[in-house]
């Protein structure tokens, strides 16, 4: 190994052999790409260090929230070059407190879906299919709680209409799974097809959701007109994030999954490992990190406190 420490090299290697494994490491891996450039311009002589790492977290003063992240990220990495050089520090953990932090997402109801759709099936278009698209496209993410990736990279091939069945394999982690779906939904997406191929006969994309060009839908379009519909329905958060987000249809889709298993008596123990599955969680704590205390849960908690909770004498 060289004397002088010149990372970014080292990086790229790891970074390939953790993508070869399944992860994507998009963000992660231009942060740590940050931080080689960071410890190769410092003219850094030696090995990995805590304080080249703290060095680096602190870089710009960004908050203490952003500097425990960025130690997470170098600190995996140290964890990697460990046994390929002794003299690594792996960074202490706690050194900026918590790296995570959940803030309560935006529960949709009903209605506000309802009113999504709506909206969306509205978008002007002079071919006709922007609306449908969006509607269909918000709609499913809503009842089978997608994520937006997932929707985005759906193929035609993995859509079966007739036994109202997907087959996910551009997911976290690269993953594949099947996915059941409601008659309800099957059929939005039969009618969507029809029209798709109809006003798009030749398109130039594969995906199952195609803009009016005929090619896939672009992850910042589509946030972009979200935010104008959601702006356009005046909604208010409330949740702890500044606006509803996208995401949060994958919150509200488990969130009220469980609320109907809780009012049809079904054992929430073991549902819930289905409902991991389901929705693509390698482990039930990340299902589990998706609920939300809202009020017709908490409600439903509070009667089976008060079942099991001991009774003052009158």
């Amino acid at each position: 190994m060289n004397s002088r420490l010149t990372l970014t090299a080292e990086v790229e290697a790891y970074l390939n052999d953790r993508r070869h494994l399944g992860f994507s490491l998009n963000r992660e891996g231009l942060q740590l790409l940050a931080f080689a450039r960071f410890a190769d311009a410092q003219g850094v002589e030696g090995h990995l260090t805590e304080a080249l790492a703290i060095a680096w977290a602190q870089h710009g003063q960004p908050k203490r929230l952003t500097c425990a992240r960025r130690l997470d990220i170098v600190r995996r990495f140290a964890q990697y070059r460990l046994p390929f050089d002794a003299r690594t520090e792996v960074p202490a953990t706690g050194l900026f407190g918590p790296s995570t932090r959940r803030l309560t997402p935006h529960i949709y109801d009903a209605r506000e879906i309802e009113a999504l759709v709506v909206a969306a099936a509205a978008l002007p278009c002079a071919k006709g299919l922007r609306g449908a698209t969006y509607a269909t496209f918000f709609g499913l993410l809503a009842a089978a709680g997608l994520r937006l990736s997932e929707a985005l990279w759906l193929q035609r091939t993995e859509v079966d209409l007739v036994s109202g069945l997907l087959t996910l394999t551009h997911t976290k982690f690269h993953r594949a799974r099947l996915v059941p779906l409601h008659a309800s939904t099957t059929e939005a997406l039969t009618q969507y097809a029809l029209l798709r191929d109809r006003l798009i006969p030749v398109p130039l994309d594969d995906r199952f959701f195609l803009s009016a060009r005929g090619v896939g839908l672009n992850a910042r379009t589509v946030e972009y007109t979200f935010d104008r519909l959601r702006r356009q329905l005046g909604w208010r958060p409330r949740g702890q994030h500044p606006a509803p987000r996208l995401q949060d249809l994958r919150h509200s889709f488990i969130c009220h999954r469980l609320l109907a298993w809780y009012r049809q008596g079904v054992d929430i123990n073991h549902a819930i490992l289905a409902l991991a599955t389901y929705v693509g969680h390698a482990e039930v704590t990340e299902t589990y990190w998706y609920i939300t205390g809202i009020p017709e849960l908490m409600a439903i908690a509070a009667q089976r406190f008060e079942q099991f909770a001991p009774r003052r004498p009158q």
